[in-house]
């Protein structure tokens, strides 16, 4: 199986070796046929500590890290 890849922004840097991540989707509002904006911020390990706030990085699933750590931060995608 797959492993997922989302596309967000580095909210928090704060943490050793770890990155907050904000990220966006866009969906229509089944009712309303609205477009609707929902976020959502994942812990994500960043290894070399390089990433800093505002940063746009690209995430993949990987084993659990620590309690809430599930994701870690790919390096060379654009």
């Amino acid at each position: 199986m797959p492993k997922r890849v989302l596309q967000g922004t580095v909210v928090s840097d704060k943490n050793d070796k770890t990155v907050v991540v904000k990220v966006e989707r866009r969906f229509i509002h089944p009712l309303f046929k609205k477009t609707v904006r929902r976020s959502k911020n994942y812990k994500a390990h960043d290894e070399a500590n390089v990433k800093k706030v505002g940063d746009q990085v690209f995430i993949e699933e990987c084993r659990p890290i620590s309690k809430d750590k599930r994701w870690t931060v790919i390096e060379g995608q654009a």
